[in-house]
């Protein structure tokens, strides 16, 4: 993936950040290089999925993870998006090696 989006700083933020894209949103001036790549992995899977489906997907499977766990962060960390992006956000070079659609084997 050549694209790597365009990262704004904004204050307004109720976590450290997400991604919209094509934008990196990031409640710090100088996020990690861990952060970023992070977050490139979900603009990945926003491309291959389309936006709208990738949000109305992403809400979806957290309310489902919601009832399986009933708490808030557990939901969100057993999303399948979320578990691809937080195994390899520490492997810079994942995003040049990953297969189309990788997050389906978080499911």
């Amino acid at each position: 993936m050549r694209f790597k989006g365009f990262l704004l700083h904004t204050t307004f933020l109720w976590v450290d950040g997400m991604a919209l894209f094509p934008f990196i949103l990031s409640r710090r001036k100088a996020p990690s290089r861990y952060f970023l790549n992070h977050e490139r992995i979900h603009l990945k899977q926003q491309l291959e999925m389309g936006l709208v489906i990738f949000y109305v997907w992403y809400l979806v499977e957290f309310l489902i993870r919601l009832l399986q766990y009933r708490n808030n962060y557990l939901a969100y960390l057993h999303i399948s998006f979320e578990k691809e992006a937080y195994t390899h956000e520490r492997d810079l070079g994942y995003l040049q090696k990953r297969r189309y659609c990788a997050w389906w084997k978080y499911l």
